[in-house]
């Protein structure tokens, strides 16, 4: 794919290692018809960012919505996987970019629940206030961004509570199985399995929010799985927290020792060789990591997925062993260990449109749908086709968040979960715009969508509804 590796990051390899042997058996499965639980007309799978975001932009639009997810929360990696780091939502020039649900979830999180930049510092660029956001993941190439840190639990309820004050209903502890094709090809809704066994939900668009592409995957449309080892975004771990630390004093001493600190990393990864760096946290007594990354497993095999479980649990006992040598951790406990996998990776859909990394160069899509912070001042905003998130040949389904259709490097940011809020929003709209027309979502005139998204907040440059609002268009494969 165009563009691989543009920017590296600290990853470990893990090298060779035993895979499970196939048995060469199978086992017949018999037919069965199995209940119909529910019918709607938007069935969300998959509780996270996206899957949020895309439940409550349906059910503001007046539909009949579902959301489906298989543990006992929302907020997917942004909660259950601690990625509680919210990436830059504004641009280099401190504009926020990233708005609509994203900056409705945000604001309304308690005072105590989010640390941050004020606002008034996004986009600052002065030595100082780089110096001291920087440490605490909120500042880039010298530039403050608003890139909070926020507590999981928090986001959890809030998450909640929009999706059920929106209208929609939540459905917990039932995993996506398989989508339901209706005569024609077209996803008419999903089995999942529960405790009650296999049940159907019927509805008339599904939004594919599972993040790995789960169900696109199942329907037949195509999609690109590549992974590089030597890439960060093909890395899985489980994130963890330490509490009865103090961050501050563990801030001041990198920054007044650096020598010491560099040292202190260096002699734990000659010893251990997977060791990372604490993160700030929302709290100064709670500490994050988000790593180390483990190279070199899949996202798609349970044996793998398994396999960076044990291994993480072991480093977060090993790195609470290491860091209590340093100033601020002495005090420092095993607090919580992620109770959802960081997957990073797994697949991204072959859609309508792609993003890619000829598209940096800030131009306006006619059919976009947000506007995505680049990597680096170098690059202009990123537009976002709706195209990206509409499979190709498959109707009935609509696929935002970390799957969306894209090249490997622009995964790299759009993978992340203010991203994730804003594809999720565009596609719950898209969905329920389409239901409520009763057209395929590639056939639902993008000027539509657009004008919803701006009614629901969002932030979409005058440009790009322009052409389209001309046209008539749709996002329809050859039109």
């Amino acid at each position: 794919m165009s563009g691989r590796l543009f920017f590296r990051s600290e990853v470990f390899g893990t090298g060779p290692r035993r895979r499970r042997p196939p048995t060469g058996e199978s086992w017949r499965e018999a037919a069965r018809d199995i209940p119909v639980h529910a019918r709607c007309d938007v069935l969300v799978a998959g509780g996270g960012p996206a899957g949020v975001a895309a439940a409550v932009a349906a059910a503001r639009l007046g539909a009949r919505v579902i959301l489906l997810e298989r543990h006992n929360h929302l907020g997917g990696l942004s909660t259950g996987g601690l990625v509680i780091w919210i990436d830059r939502m504004t641009g280099w020039d401190g504009g926020l970019l990233i708005r609509g649900f994203a900056e409705e979830f945000l604001a309304r999180l308690p005072a105590g629940a989010v640390s941050g930049p004020p606002r008034a510092a996004w986009g600052a660029r002065d030595a100082a206030s780089a110096a001291w956001w920087g440490a605490r993941t909120a500042a880039f190439h010298g530039t403050v961004t608003h890139s909070p840190t926020c507590d999981p639990e928090a986001m959890k309820l809030l998450a909640q509570e929009m999706v059920l004050e929106a209208g929609a209903e939540i459905l917990f502890h039932a995993w996506g199985a398989e989508p339901l094709l209706d005569e024609a090809g077209a996803v008419a809704g999903l089995a999942f399995e529960s405790k009650q066994g296999r049940r159907a939900i019927l509805a008339g668009c599904t939004v594919d929010a599972t993040g790995d592409g789960d169900l696109f995957a199942r329907a037949g449309a195509p999609f690109d799985a590549d992974v590089d080892p030597d890439d960060i975004h093909g890395c899985m771990n489980t994130s963890w927290l330490f509490g009865g630390v103090d961050m501050p004093r563990h801030l001041r001493w990198r920054a007044a020792r650096p020598a010491e600190w560099s040292a202190f990393l260096q002699r734990h990864k000659q010893r251990h060789r997977f060791f990372d760096k604490a993160f700030v946290s929302w709290r100064d007594d709670v500490a994050l990591f988000m790593g180390p990354r483990l190279a070199g497993f899949s996202a798609l095999e349970v044996d793998d997925l398994t396999e960076v479980e044990l291994r993480s649990h072991r480093l977060m006992a090993l790195h609470l062993e290491a860091y209590r040598e340093a100033p601020g951790f002495e005090n420092a406990f095993l607090m919580l260990s992620a109770p959802q996998l960081g997957v990073r990776h797994a697949r991204r859909l072959h859609g309508v449109a792609a993003v890619r990394r000829e598209d940096w160069d800030g131009g306006v899509r006619p059919d976009e749908v947000g506007v995505s912070p680049s990597l680096a001042p170098a690059f202009g905003e990123v537009s976002v086709p709706y195209g990206a998130l509409v499979p190709l040949g498959l109707d009935g389904l609509l696929a935002p968040g970390r799957h969306l259709s894209c090249d490997a490097t622009s995964h790299s940011f759009l993978r992340e979960i203010p991203q994730c809020w804003l594809t999720g929003q565009a596609a719950g709209a898209a969905a329920a715009l389409s239901v409520a027309a009763g057209v395929a979502p590639r056939r639902l005139p993008v000027e539509d969508l657009q004008a919803a998204l701006l009614r629901q907040g969002a932030w979409l440059r005058p440009a790009a509804a322009q052409p389209m609002a001309k046209a008539g268009a749709s996002v329809a494969a050859g039109r």
